[in-house]
């Protein structure tokens, strides 16, 4: 899991997610508003642990999770906390980056999220031992793949086709976006946006976020049922206090 893209169109920024998962990984119910350590956040629920690998909070932060960091990483189990229930954490906190920053990550299996916050990118990783946060260039796209899925050469293929996609549409829609997530590649299953390998690890499904100053809409599609929803969540406003 999975493969994110970045896109700010006009005053917009849209988030997409693509999930790639064992088939015997219970799906996930459809996006809703939960209550997180005091604050609400708006995500679609992993079973049975209650994670995610995608979620806005009421400030209109969001926050998606890609596992591995760098390299790929041999799973030596078990961990302390599984990584969608950390990124539930991060999500809920004043500032993820520098929640992530300061946070315990030992016996953590190594990962990758990606953060836009007050108008920044993050991408922030974890490999295990250490951490590192690099501020990316929230004004342009960007794509992400998972390195325990993606070796090198598949990572620029995608970054090729993300880039010829986005000269045909320079100021994409949420569905423009949803469609290159479906239909990207070059026809092989194993390195193509929707992947499939022996039908035993595929896309289960595409989350988009259209993210804009005062709400986030929340597109999730999922693709073993075919089942749609389009959920919404309202950011805080912050009161001008006269001194």
């Amino acid at each position: 899991m999975c493969t994110v893209t970045y896109v700010p169109s006009g005053n917009k920024i849209f988030l997409t997610a693509s999930r790639d998962e064992q088939r015997e990984r219970p799906a996930a119910r459809i996006p809703d508003i939960y209550r997180v350590h005091g604050m609400n956040l708006l995500f679609p629920r992993d079973e049975p642990l209650g994670g995610t690998w995608f979620a806005i909070n009421e400030k209109g932060t969001a926050v998606v999770l890609l596992n591995g960091a760098l390299e790929k990483h041999i799973s030596v189990p078990p961990y302390r906390k599984s990584r969608g229930l950390i990124l539930l954490d991060l999500t809920a906190s004043i500032s993820p980056v520098t929640t992530f920053d300061e946070a315990d990550l030992e016996q953590i299996e190594p990962f990758t999220i990606i953060v836009t916050e007050a108008g920044n990118l993050w991408v922030c990783r974890w490999d295990g031992s250490f951490k590192t946060m690099n501020k990316g260039n929230a004004k342009i796209p960007h794509i992400w793949s998972s390195v325990t899925l993606y070796d090198p050469v598949a990572m620029e293929l995608r970054k090729k086709w993300f880039a010829e996609w986005l000269k045909l549409n320079p100021k994409p829609s949420g569905e423009a976006i949803l469609r290159f997530h479906r239909d990207a590649g070059d026809g092989n299953p194993h390195h193509d946006l929707l992947m499939n390998r022996d039908d035993k690890l595929f896309t289960q499904s595409i989350s988009t976020a259209c993210i804009s100053a005062n709400n986030a809409g929340f597109q999730y599609l999922d693709l073993r049922t075919a089942a749609t929803s389009c959920s919404f969540i309202n950011f805080l406003k912050v009161i001008p206090v006269n001194g």
